[in-house]
């Protein structure tokens, strides 16, 4: 099939420095943020995947002028109250959960409604989860099966501040109950189960009345009503997500390194390091700063050659959610029985993933046992599959593309990988960067 992608052999040892794209979540949140800022803003390094540039259409829709050269993207904001609402609206956020979340909380104030769609895996989500708090603010929702997209928003110019209780530990609930409450009189107040905390920072660095008390299990979040947002120029860093993927191909590999330049190591995110830490990954922090109250820095990761299996503490499991399919191929490899639990979650995303870390398991022969949260991996390091895998009907889930590349990579066998495309979602440089690493002259059978 043209789409699909066929691996034949194992990655040779490198020794490499490369950057990876910028940071999705916050390339996402600077275009919604600046659409609301006074001013131009602008951005470099933003994420030109699909999820983003999905993003700007929907801005563009509302009335805001983008211009995109090269690598700089300018946004033309009108303020917090200058969206041009128009009737009969429709914003489609594709495969996008965090636009088609946040953006609710944005236009919480349309005097028309507007219909929010998405594509086919988009639409089988939950959107039931943030439509209710956003009921209680004062707007009014109709959902497919009163759960999924499409669904139809409108607003109300008397907007009221709310209690809301998130726990989920779903950054995108969180955020789009945040920039609702930057629209609502009086003091919003959330109390949320530990999750991403991208929208809080940039709430903080450009001075917005948020306040944040930080517990255990739980944050606790006051915000206020604002009158305007500044312009925000921004330089996006490299996502940890997307590094990923290259920190396990490299632990995975023999005689291998590689430093990874520029991450995002914001410590809501941080999971995927910690737990490969623990497991025996030699991963190592350099050139650590801050960035408009971002954390980025360097990593540098090297082969490994024994790994440890884990007993998952579920104190990661937000700080790794996206991870874990990659972290599973890890768990293969280790000696011994690794456990990770509570993790519905994963179920949630663009595909049903714990099922499908599962399916991915047992296709290269690792035994596992899988329930609706959890998942035990009985790893085997001496695994070399010589074998032909399939991998299709996924949802067209980005993340399980790159995972199945780094498996075939890295275990052998042959592999077929459909929906290569998939990786313009949040990812579109992954494949240039393997070449890269694999130094190929063929690019088809990569």
């Amino acid at each position: 099939m043209p789409n699909s992608l066929v691996i034949k052999k194992k990655i040779k040892s490198f020794n490499k420095i490369i950057q990876v794209s910028g940071d999705k979540s916050l390339s996402i949140r600077w275009v919604l943020f600046s659409s609301l800022g006074s001013g131009i803003s602008k951005s470099k390094n933003l994420l030109m995947s699909e999820d983003v540039i999905t993003s700007i259409k929907a801005v563009r829709k509302l009335g805001i002028k983008v211009i995109i050269k090269k690598n700089v993207c300018e946004i033309f904001g009108k303020g917090i109250n200058g969206y041009k609402y128009k009737k009969n609206l429709t914003i489609n956020a594709q495969n996008s959960g965090t636009l088609g979340r946040l953006i609710l909380g944005l236009v919480i104030d349309t005097p028309y409604p507007i219909k929010v769609i998405g594509d086919n895996s988009l639409s089988k989500r939950d959107f039931k989860r943030i439509a209710d708090p956003l009921t209680k603010f004062g707007a009014k929702f109709k959902l497919k099966d009163n759960l999924t997209l499409p669904l139809i928003i409108k607003g109300s110019t008397k907007l009221k501040s709310i209690n809301y209780l998130e726990k989920k530990g779903s950054a995108q609930c969180k955020s789009a109950v945040i920039l609702g409450a930057l629209k609502s009189n009086g003091e919003t107040t959330i109390k949320a189960k530990k999750s991403r905390n991208h929208t809080e920072l940039l709430c903080k660095y450009l001075n917005l009345p948020i306040k944040v008390y930080s517990k255990k299990n739980y944050d606790y979040i006051k915000i206020k009503k604002i009158s305007k947002i500044d312009k925000l120029d921004y330089d996006i860093p490299s996502d940890i997500s997307s590094s990923a993927f290259f920190i396990v191909l490299t632990a995975l590999s023999k005689n291998s390194k590689l430093t990874l330049k520029n991450v995002n190591i914001n410590p809501t995110r941080t999971g995927i390091i910690s737990i490969l830490k623990k497991m025996g990954v030699n991963i190592k922090i350099h050139n650590k700063r801050v960035y408009k109250g971002e954390i980025n820095a360097d990593i540098k990761v090297e082969s490994t050659k024994k790994l440890r299996s884990i007993n998952c503490p579920v104190k990661y499991n937000s700080e790794a959610i996206d991870e874990f399919l990659i972290i599973f191929l890890v768990a293969a490899r280790a000696e011994g029985t690794s456990y990770f639990k509570d993790l519905a979650e994963l179920n949630q995303k663009e595909s049903p993933r714990l099922k499908w870390g599962s399916k991915i398991l047992n296709l290269m022969g690792i035994k596992n046992i899988l329930t609706k949260s959890s998942i035990k991996i009985f790893g085997n390091p001496n695994l070399i599959l010589n074998k032909k895998i399939i991998i299709k009907n996924y949802l067209k889930d980005h993340r399980i593309f790159m995972t199945c590349v780094i498996a075939a990579l890295t275990y052998g066998g042959t592999w077929e990988i459909h929906d290569k495309n998939s990786t313009k979602t949040s990812f579109p440089g992954f494949l240039k960067i393997i070449r890269e690493l694999k130094n190929s002259k063929n690019k088809r059978n990569i």
